[in-house]
């Protein structure tokens, strides 16, 4: 069982054209509309493998009921917070050569009695999890602590937390001393405070962290792959996929299958492997449409444990 929280979950609407222009009228080859937001994601990634899940987040207004029932059409088990706002609604155009540009809205005013629900459902799911994952940017209102609040909760009862987010929030969880964090390469330097141009800045940032009391830093670098470093491994995996659909939520569902190999008694390179896989997957399909069994075929990854740390990231 791996349980998620997501403070501010969206409904994602993705719109396809065939090149985005500025200031002009476009007629939509297609669109669809998933529930979104990360934790969300990697819920929904875990139950279309068939993995236990439980989501939880807040849900208020139309756009709340609406996700509660994509989430159910998703099969994806969640408990929903009632709160007065009313959940985002964040839209994505996708271009036919890959290309996308993402319209993210704010989300609601969350209150302290809101938040604090959301931590104590959180908490109560996190009772015989193998993970508790916190994900995502935070609703207005919310406190900059609120992963670092999940990650003492869930360690005071004995669990395994991790925290896959940016800015502030992310500094704050990693100071509480999550067992893994997923950041990407830009999260990874923000949370660094410098630019890290090759794998070995990558690598010398993760190792960093890992003095400073995280187990497992799991980096995503797009189409440069991922790399997980512990106190006694450094592991790079890569998928090459030759014709990109939608990277939204890729980094999510990496992070997916990444905890679901670790959970599932896998070594961490196994782990890792899982996670690129998933990724690079959903990669491939339109959207923020999570992969199904079928989807994973014929995706090989590429596994190195003495990677090249000299080389140059592509952003």
């Amino acid at each position: 069982m791996i349980t998620t929280l997501t403070p501010n979950p969206s409904i994602d609407r993705a719109v396809f054209v065939d090149a985005l222009s500025r200031g002009e009228v476009h007629r939509a080859a297609g669109s669809r509309v998933d529930p979104g937001g990360k934790g969300v994601n990697v819920s929904r990634a875990l139950a279309a493998q068939g993995a236990a899940t439980t989501a939880v987040l807040p849900i208020g207004g139309p756009e709340g009921h609406l996700l509660e029932e994509l989430l159910d059409q998703a099969g994806v088990d969640h408990v929903g917070v009632p709160v007065a706002g009313t959940v985002r609604m964040n839209i994505s155009v996708l271009e036919a050569d890959g290309t996308t540009t993402k319209l993210n809205e704010p989300g609601p005013d969350l209150t302290t009695a809101e938040v604090d629900s959301l931590l104590a459902a959180t908490l109560e799911r996190s009772a015989g999890a193998d993970w508790v994952v916190g994900c995502g940017s935070l609703s207005p209102g919310a406190p900059g602590d609120l992963y670092a609040a999940l990650v003492d909760g869930v360690r005071a009862r004995g669990g395994r937390v991790a925290v896959d987010s940016s800015g502030a929030p992310m500094a704050a969880a990693v100071a509480a001393r999550p067992h893994l964090i997923k950041p990407n390469h830009e999260e990874l330097a923000e949370l660094v405070g410098h630019s890290l141009p090759t794998l070995d800045d990558v690598h010398r940032a993760a190792k960093d962290l890992i003095a400073a009391g995280i187990e497992v830093v799991a980096v995503s670098l797009g189409a440069d792959g991922a790399l997980l470093v512990t106190d006694a491994e450094v592991i790079h995996a890569r998928a090459t996929i030759q014709a990109p659909l939608s990277t939204v939520g890729a980094g999510d569902c990496m992070l997916a299958g990444l905890l679901h190999g670790l959970s599932s008694g896998r070594t961490t390179a196994e782990a890792l492997s899982m996670g690129v896989l998933w990724g690079a997957a959903a990669v491939t399909l339109p959207g923020s449409r999570v992969p199904a069994p079928a989807d994973l075929l014929d995706i090989p990854v590429e596994l190195s444990h003495t990677p090249d740390l000299t080389r140059s990231l592509a952003h």
